[in-house]
């Protein structure tokens, strides 16, 4: 099926939703018994990591580690918001820089100033933007505020109830300093995920069985193998260790002399893709198909650009000495085999 489809479902009881592009899987946000991402927590300072910087904190949903900080004394209150899952054996990991984020608006309590996307070039809705955040927030607000790229298109109705949604949040949230370990703020669930970030126009699917109706289940199937069919007859394998990803690249039975690039560029383009859905992250080593050094450009330069339409933090880390090529990504989400 052609366009772009968001389909809200459930998966064993869980709250979940997929995103299709063509007929093709584009992502999959699955809800997990951990504390959801962006959840704002009053925590208890326990102790602190010499040699790491960092400090453990005591929440209501277990330990947490906040990283680069200072100066902070037991039984001391914060404020933290979560960045990510906790590994096997591991604290909650958080940040002390707290932001409350929507469709149109991310109202940053900590760093004042209003901000418009980049992606927004047009001056004139650019005016209308600062007015209508000036409007919601007064003249000289004592919270920052992005107001994102989405706003592009957006009636200015939606636009200014989202920013005072976001921004009496924000006050009440950071308001909230004094009392024992607390959960301030829940973290958005899938479907709410799925409205704040798949923001392109899109046919919404709500009814029950919707995964199973439009493919979604069989693909989630797909995306559980470690075998991955690319363009061309070309393949991959995408398997997860304990201490990395490996992504080891085929060019199946094509034996020309450009087949190893043409297999390469193959897989840059659907790699961020395949790590999306399996929900992997850390460090990533490709062991690409044989191509001659002078045609490495043509592939970072077509990784960087399939990695920009991501949305996932990955920094391109480079070559190594034995010819594979090195990624480090965000672990934003859990494996896709620990939620199924």
């Amino acid at each position: 099926m052609k366009g772009r489809q968001i389909i809200l479902d459930h998966l064993d009881g869980r709250e979940a939703a997929a995103l299709m592009v063509d007929g093709k899987l584009h992502d999959i946000l699955i809800d997990s018994d951990q504390p959801r991402v962006g959840t704002v927590y009053r925590a208890v300072a326990d102790r602190p990591m010499k040699g790491q910087g960092g400090l453990f904190l005591s929440t209501p949903d277990g330990q947490a580690f906040l990283r680069q900080v200072k100066g902070i004394s037991p039984g001391e209150r914060l404020l933290v918001q979560v960045t990510g899952y906790a590994e096997d054996g591991k604290a909650l990991p958080v940040t002390y820089k707290v932001l409350f984020k929507s469709r149109y608006a991310i109202v940053t309590p900590d760093a004042p100033g209003l901000n418009i996307s980049r992606k927004i070039r047009d001056d004139d809705l650019r005016d209308v933007l600062l007015g209508i955040a000036h409007e919601v927030m007064g003249e000289e607000p004592e919270m920052g505020l992005i107001l994102r790229s989405s706003c592009e298109g957006a009636e200015a109705g939606e636009i200014a109830e989202d920013i005072m949604a976001m921004y009496d949040l924000a006050q009440a949230v950071m308001a909230d300093r004094t009392g024992d370990a607390e959960v301030l703020s829940e973290g958005d669930g899938p479907h709410g995920q799925a409205w704040r970030e798949w923001v392109e126009p899109a046919d919404i699917v709500t009814e029950a069985g919707g995964f199973e109706t439009h493919g979604v289940l069989d693909q989630l199937e797909d995306a559980q193998t470690a075998r991955v069919k690319l363009e061309g007859g070309a393949y991959m394998y995408v398997e997860p260790t304990r201490a990395m990803v490996a992504v080891d690249v085929n060019t199946g039975g094509d034996t020309s002399p450009a087949a190893g690039l043409k297999a390469n560029l193959a897989a840059a383009r659907d790699l961020p893709r395949q790590l999306r859905l399996r929900g992997l992250g850390g460090q990533i080593t490709l062991d690409l198909a044989p191509m001659p050094k002078r045609d490495r450009r043509t592939f970072e330069q077509s990784l960087r650009a399939a990695l920009k339409a991501d949305t996932t933090e990955t920094v391109m880390a480079g070559w190594t000495p034995l010819g594979n090529f090195e990624l480090q990504r965000k672990r934003d989400r859990l494996p896709l085999k620990d939620l199924l």
